[in-house]
């Protein structure tokens, strides 16, 4: 890795095993799921100020992203070129809550690991909001593209310092195995290889008892947060995890709601000029 990556790195706060993604890894991404622009299933609508009935903060929220509707690759194109060039902050914002569907997305893969789901979509933001920062509008690639790396990488690193049930890596080379071992089993699948533990130590340059044993840690973390409790006991270790959604009424969520939107967005204003500094 070059001199200057490694500074970038140091300076952005990242894990060494989040680097930038390749025009390579871009152009194989798999689509993002989005959130439909429609009304809850039971034609409840949270936002509305005269529904008594409680919402929780997560449904308060997908209310409020789906007020921001998709944007074109022109429009797109035109708000990063008036945030570049004239440093439009209103652009800026435009382009993250646009695409707050992203990390939505993202965050929703990895609920089987027991992690708040609000927790989850803000990290998911933050990596947005560095996306930002960092994309090429001269690239050939949609931003939800580029933005989904950073958000998955957030999310990632999140899960990596802040999970408990399972100690999932503690050296430098099982992090890049915790980050990498799935995409890089898929990337030799698509090539038409059958990856076996040898072939993955060597492209991702480990041993190869660290790939088997991440392997198992991976596999099983669905599996164990499925199986029963206990021999005599019903339900499984997700029946008793904390909830995921805390009930709450309609003031509190939509509280909780711009509490949210305002600290993130002050934080990612306060840093829109620091990137030419």
């Amino acid at each position: 890795m070059s001199a200057r990556k490694q500074d970038e790195l140091h300076e952005d706060s990242i894990e060494p095993e989040i680097v930038e993604p390749s025009d390579e890894d871009l152009t194989q991404a798999e689509p993002v799921s989005v959130l439909p622009d429609r009304p809850e299933p039971d034609g409840h609508t949270p936002t509305d100020s005269h529904d008594v009935v409680p919402v929780t903060a997560l449904q308060q929220y997908l209310a409020e992203v789906r007020r921001y509707p998709y944007l074109s690759k022109e429009e797109e194109l035109r708000l990063f070129h008036e945030y570049r060039t004239h440093g439009d902050r209103d652009a800026a914002v435009k382009l993250i809550m646009a695409n707050l569907r992203v990390s939505l997305s993202i965050a929703a893969e990895y609920l089987h690991t027991g992690a708040d789901h609000m927790d989850l979509i803000q990290e998911g933001n933050v990596g947005l909001m560095h996306a930002i920062k960092k994309f090429d509008p001269s690239k050939n690639v949609r931003f939800y593209a580029y933005a989904a790396w950073w958000s998955r990488a957030y999310i990632l690193r999140y899960l990596l310092n802040t999970y408990r049930l399972v100690k999932i890596g503690t050296t430098q080379d099982q992090r890049k195995l915790f980050y990498n071992l799935k995409k890089e089993k898929a990337k030799l699948e698509r090539e038409g290889f059958a990856p076996d533990t040898k072939m993955l130590a060597d492209r991702l340059n480990v041993r190869e008892r660290d790939v088997i044993e991440m392997g198992q840690r991976l596999g099983n973390w669905e599996l164990s947060l499925d199986q029963p409790i206990g021999e005599d006991q019903e339900g499984s270790l997700l029946d008793v995890l904390p909830s995921q959604q805390i009930p709450a009424d309609e003031q509190l969520a939509q509280t909780q709601l711009q509490t949210l939107f305002r600290a993130k967005l002050a934080e990612f204003i306060k840093t829109l000029d620091e990137r030419d500094e």
